[in-house]
């Protein structure tokens, strides 16, 4: 249930960080402004955190004993999932039927015949004018989350469908992805966009006036106030507990927000009691991007992992840089890079390599390909299963994709290639990933912090016993 509470609080990329740095905070995490420096703000024992674009979230607890050239224990996961996403430009003009619809565009590689006959939210981040001249910012940011269904994508019915059509679902994204949100009524259109805009703001005047009142309303602000947004559709079934035992977890985003909320979990655990004689620091970096390919100035494939490290090492040496002392950091470090994984089908048992075929509720599973598209190799994949060993917790599962089948990727090659710390690919396992809905096993939340919890405890005595 406290998953549940989780997923259904995050809607979008902001809610998840947001979400995540409220519970940070109730455990005594301090917050840290990027744009000062960390010099003085940090000390053995302490918990930290700050975000980037509010989109992607950077935890750490550093370990009492932590000395110089000590190193990094990192879990890296992220935060975006596919959706449709508001266009710049919303408004769509006149629609067939009089049906008001939304400008959307979609992210990410989404099971698109999915998001038909759902209903849905709208969340995200919107920029707003402060006019009341009490020292405040002049814009500000502002979070949204309208759990109420105002948009749906509907199917065809099949007596208009041709044979063809019938035959299989095809989407054309451009044609057939747009939501209606309302019908159009006479007057009531242009009544709304005289409210809106107008020549001294174009960019308002572009928008679709029912959701530009929509906001305004949910913020208590003026619709002129609205300086711009970024905005998201989110299915508003709520999370829920399934199966005859309920066994497993039905809900929008667990790819890859199981592992958001699971490498949160463990860190606050760690943090709570087991800092004392740690000698290294503990980390977790969740990206924004990663559905997209993770280049962008807050995702895996920017500076913000590699400029964490150097800004806490320096601001834990004094102020000293030394380069020297930072690789020896780096080559004592480690990242778990962990998103989610493909559980065997019932359906499709064919889809999986025989003698690699996760199941949910069987525990993490460790990536592995040879031709790197996951980071995985004997070193790093030993360390793992050691810890799990160590720690008596359930072993991992192993995944390996078929030879006829192309492999998917996730940010642990990105940050490995980028930073050169060894590096593993895992994730709890869940079927229909990139669906509007997904379902994952209730023991995989546990068996990811058993072993996410165990990785912070054990990683620095398993990898000193390893010959370097």
């Amino acid at each position: 249930q406290k998953a549940c509470t989780f997923l259904n609080a995050s809607s979008d990329p902001f809610h998840a960080v947001k979400t995540n740095a409220e519970k940070l905070e109730a455990a005594g995490f301090v917050g840290l402004s990027k744009r000062e420096p960390f010099l003085g703000k940090l000390a053995p024992g302490g918990k930290y955190y700050y975000t980037v674009n509010k989109t992607t979230l950077v935890a750490f607890a550093i370990g009492t004993n932590y000395s110089k050239g000590n190193g990094f224990k990192i879990i890296g996961g992220h935060t975006d999932s596919p959706n449709l996403k508001v266009k710049p430009i919303s408004n769509r003009g006149k629609s067939a039927g009089k049906c008001v619809q939304l400008g959307v565009e979609c992210y990410g590689g989404g099971l698109w015949h999915t998001w038909f006959d759902r209903d849905l939210g709208i969340s995200g981040r919107v920029l707003v004018r402060n006019n009341a001249n009490d020292g405040a910012c002049a814009v500000q940011q502002r979070f949204i989350k309208i759990n109420k269904p105002v948009a749906r994508v509907s199917t065809l019915c099949i007596h208009l469908q041709s044979a063809e059509e019938r035959s299989a679902f095809k989407v054309n994204k451009e044609e057939h992805m747009s939501p209606i949100i309302a019908m159009l009524e006479d007057g009531v259109s242009e009544q709304l966009s005289s409210t809106v805009g107008g020549a001294e703001d174009p960019w308002a005047s572009s928008q679709e006036p029912r959701l530009m009142h929509l906001i305004a309303t949910e913020l208590g602000i003026d619709v002129k106030d609205i300086a711009d947004f970024e905005l998201n559709l989110f299915d508003t079934q709520p999370a829920t507990l399934g199966g005859m035992n309920d066994e497993f977890l039905y809900s929008a985003r667990l790819d890859n927000l199981a592992t958001c909320f699971v490498s949160i979990e463990a860190l606050i655990e760690h943090s709570t009691g087991k800092l004392d004689g740690d000698t290294d620091v503990n980390v977790v970096v969740l990206f924004d991007h990663e559905e997209v390919g993770s280049q962008s100035a807050h995702g895996a494939g920017s500076p913000v992992i590699g400029e964490a490290l150097r800004r806490i090492t320096t601001a834990l040496n004094g102020g000293a840089v030394d380069p020297d002392m930072y690789a020896t950091t780096l080559r004592k470090s480690f990242v778990f890079s962990v998103d989610q994984a493909h559980a065997i089908h019932p359906n499709y048992p064919n889809k999986h390599e025989k003698n690699h075929t996760p199941k949910m509720n069987g525990g993490v599973v460790m990536k592995i390909n040879s031709n790197q598209r996951y980071t995985t190799n004997g070193v790093t994949g030993f360390i793992v299963r050691e810890i799990a060993r160590k720690a008596k917790i359930a072993p991992v599962q192993e995944f390996v994709v078929r030879n006829d089948c192309p492999c998917g990727s996730t940010i642990g090659p990105i940050i490995s290639s980028r930073t050169g710390i060894r590096t593993v690919d895992a994730g709890m396992p869940q079927l229909s990933m990139h669906s509007c809905r997904e379902v994952m096993g209730i023991v995989d939340l546990t068996n990811g912090f058993d072993l996410f919890t165990a990785f912070f405890e054990h990683f620095r005595s398993i990898d000193d016993d390893l010959e370097g």
